[in-house]
């Protein structure tokens, strides 16, 4: 089964608790994109899947109030706002907007975190699709879209890929814990012009391992079955 990496945009004008916010919540699984402000949001969901935004109240060019009254009409995306106003007007105009929930500045990182995942949490229970989901899987420290059929850095920066090697993920995103042999890679992956016995998909995969392991030549993601194959290793797995 695929494992869905929520992607979260921490839209604020202050870069320093962008740059916090996303540090933490990067540690805590999630894929993490910071903005500066709507326009910057709205160049970033023109371009990938977005399933919750962090969202400030007060901005210098739009607000966090209008760009939440905005995001409300695209659908179920997730909306927490954070706000410096402790007091009730913020808290209910925000609410009222549409938004999910809100944390008061100065906040604790784990409480946002909780917030956070109790919004993705109660729109799973719900089983609302969210309005920009798409299908991410996590390789190591990357991220793969599959459906905009893209590799991302854990900063969300794109990583380019080939054809094949797209497909050669996809085809173990498919296939976690599975070993599978060059021939049923081939195959799976559609791709008969490459010869299993030419070392095609062992030079793809020692490539692939370039960009999505921490240690390429200690791969804990894509790993060697000896006199198998090879086989996807998804975080956290127990398989070996």
């Amino acid at each position: 089964m695929n494992q869905v990496v929520p992607h979260i945009a921490v839209v604020d004008d202050e870069a320093a608790l962008r740059d916090t916010v996303a540090e933490y919540l990067t540690r805590h699984g999630f894929l993490v994109s910071e903005c500066d402000g709507g326009a910057a949001l709205d160049r970033l969901m023109a371009e990938r899947s977005v399933d919750l935004v962090l969202l400030d109240v007060n901005m210098p060019s739009e607000d966090g109030i209008s760009i939440a009254r905005r995001l409300r009409v695209r659908g179920g995306i997730g909306i927490v706002m954070l706000t410096a106003n402790g007091e009730s007007f913020d808290q209910v105009i925000g609410l009222e907007v549409g938004a999910d929930d809100y944390v008061v500045k100065p906040f604790e990182p784990r409480v946002l975190l909780a917030r956070v995942r109790a919004v993705l949490r109660r729109a799973q229970e719900r089983g609302e699709p969210v309005a920009t989901m798409g299908r991410r899987v996590r390789f190591g420290r990357c991220v793969l879209d599959l459906d905009a059929r893209k590799l991302f850095d854990p900063d969300g920066g794109e990583i380019g890929v080939t054809a094949m090697e797209y497909d050669l993920l996809r085809t173990f995103a498919e296939h976690p814990n599975q070993a599978l042999t060059r021939d049923r890679i081939l195959d799976l992956a559609h791709d008969r012009d490459m010869e299993p016995f030419d070392r095609s998909v062992d030079s793809r995969i020692k490539r692939l391992r370039r960009k999505i392991e921490a240690d390429p030549a200690r791969p804990e993601v894509l790993k060697t079955v000896h006199g198998a194959g090879y086989m996807f290793v998804p975080a956290g797995s127990d398989a070996r």
